[in-house]
C-alpha cells in the first residue's frame, strides 16, 4: 500500500507527460479480452487491490489536524458500482495494453476506492485511448477510432458483469473524463428502455460534459435518464465540470460548453443536488502527491496520504446558455491555518490550461458529498415501492 501510495502521483501528474506519437501507429486492438479472468479487473470485491485497502485519511480543521483514520471496504454492501477510469495510461501507442501500471491502480484508489464504504466495487482494465493519443489526436490521429475500441472493452466488461457477477444487485456507474465518455455511450445504448435500467441506483458522471436542453433536466446526451434534483432519487445523473470561479471556462473550452445549439452542460452539485446556492463542499485530498505544491496546514505537515476539509472549499452550480459548470470558490482566511489554495488545474510545462479547469480533482473536491449522495440514493432504493 505504501508503495502504492507514492506512486499514486502519476495520476495527478499526466498532462505534463503527455507527448506527441506518430498518429499513423497502428495500435487498435483487435482480440476480445477475456473478463471471466480476475487478471482483467482493475477492483473486484474481497480483493486486496487498489479498491480494497484501507485508506489513511485525516480531517484537516481550522485547528489543526484531527486523528488518522484508516478507511475500510464495508463487509456487506447493499449496491454495487461500476467504475472507468479516466485517461492515465502512458503505454505506448494509442490504445493501453491490459497490464496495470501505477496510473490506473492510483486513479481507482483516489477517485474510487471509497465509494467501497457503500457498494461492491467491480473496475474492469481496458485498453483505452492513452495519454499520448491525445497529443496525436490534435496532430491529425483518429481519435475516435481509438476511443471505439477502448468501448468495445468497457462494453464486454459490462456485459460480463451483468451476466456473471451482479447478481441481480442494484448497481450505480462511476466514471470521470474518458471514463465518464464510455459510462455516457453505455447508458444511451444498454441500459435506456431495457430490464436493466431499473436496477441502476444512479450514475456520476464527472469531468465530461452530459448535455442537456437549456432550463430542462432531461434529453440531449440522454433520452429518459435525467439529471438528479433532489436527495433520494433514483434512476438519475450526477454530474459537473468544475472551474474555479475566477476562471470560468473560456470559449474553446474543452469542458463546461455544450456543443449543441440550445443545449447546456449540466450541472448537479452533490453538496444539495438542485441547488444553485454557493455550498461548502466535503473534500477528499491526496495530499501525499510530491506535485501539488500546496501547504496544506500551517500547523505542520500532513500526518496520513488523504486530508478531508469540509468547507474549504464551496461549489456554485453556473448555467448561461451553453455554459454549464461547477464554480469552486477557497474559503479564504487570513486566521485559519488551512491552505487558502487548492489544486488541480492541468498543466503542461507548468502552465495551466484554462479550458480544463480543476479536472484533476473533479470526483475529489466534492467525494463526501458524493458519498452520501449514494447512500441516501441506496436507502431510498431498498425502500418498498407502493
Amino acid at each position: 500500500m505504501r508503495k502504492l501510495i507514492a506512486l499514486a502521483a502519476a495520476l495527478l501528474i499526466w498532462p505534463i507527460a503527455a507527448h506527441a506519437q506518430d498518429a499513423s501507429t497502428p495500435t487498435a486492438p483487435t482480440a476480445s479480452v477475456d473478463y471471466g479472468a480476475e487478471a482483467s479487473w482493475l477492483c473486484l470485491p474481497g480483493r486486496q487491490d487498489a479498491c480494497g485497502r484501507p485508506l489513511a485519511t485525516a480531517m484537516l480543521n481550522p485547528g489543526g489536524y484531527g486523528p488518522v483514520e484508516q478507511v475500510r471496504p464495508a463487509a456487506n454492501p447493499p449496491i454495487d458500482c461500476f467504475y472507468v477510469y479516466p485517461t492515465v495510461s502512458r503505454d505506448a501507442g494509442m490504445n493501453s495494453d491490459m497490464m496495470p501500471g501505477v496510473e490506473e491502480q492510483a486513479a481507482a484508489m483516489v477517485q474510487f476506492a471509497r465509494f467501497g464504504t457503500q457498494c461492491r466495487t467491480f473496475a474492469p482494465l481496458y485498453r483505452q485511448a492513452t495519454v499520448g493519443s491525445i497529443a496525436a489526436a490534435l496532430a491529425g490521429g483518429n481519435f475516435e477510432a481509438w476511443l471505439d475500441s477502448a468501448y468495445r472493452d468497457v462494453l464486454a466488461a459490462w456485459r460480463h458483469y451483468l451476466q456473471h457477477r451482479n447478481q441481480g444487485r442494484p448497481f450505480v456507474l462511476i466514471g470521470h473524463s474518458q471514463g465518464s465518455i464510455h459510462l455516457i455511450r453505455l447508458i444511451a445504448s444498454e441500459i435506456e428502455g431495457r430490464p436493466e435500467a431499473a436496477r441502476m441506483v444512479s450514475a456520476i458522471l464527472l469531468g465530461y460534459n452530459v448535455e442537456v436542453p437549456e432550463g430542462q433536466v432531461v434529453g440531449g446526451s440522454f433520452r429518459s435518464t435525467p439529471l438528479c434534483t433532489r436527495a433520494g432519487q433514483t434512476g438519475c445523473v450526477v454530474s459537473y465540470v468544475s472551474f474555479r470561479a475566477e476562471a470560468p471556462p473560456p470559449a474553446g473550452a474543452l469542458f463546461g460548453r455544450a456543443s449543441r445549439p440550445g443545449m447546456t452542460v449540466g450541472c448537479t452539485n452533490p453538496a444539495a443536488l438542485g441547488s444553485a446556492a454557493d455550498i461548502g463542499l466535503d473534500s477528499y485530498w491526496f495530499a501525499a502527491s510530491p506535485t501539488s505544491n500546496i501547504t496544506w496546514s500551517s500547523t505542520g505537515a500532513p500526518p496520513a496520504p488523504f486530508l478531508r476539509t469540509s468547507g474549504l472549499a464551496a461549489g456554485r452550480c453556473l448555467n448561461q446558455g451553453s455554459l454549464g459548470y461547477l464554480a469552486v470558490t477557497v474559503n479564504a482566511d487570513p486566521n485559519d491555518p488551512r491552505t487558502d489554495r487548492i489544486p488541480g488545474d492541468v498543466a503542461i510545462a507548468g502552465v495551466p490550461q484554462p479550458g480544463w479547469g480543476l479536472h484533476l480533482v473533479d470526483p475529489n473536491i466534492a467525494m463526501g458529498d458524493l458519498l452520501r449522495v449514494v447512500q441516501a440514493q441506496a436507502r431510498a432504493f431498498r425502500r418498498p415501492r407502493r
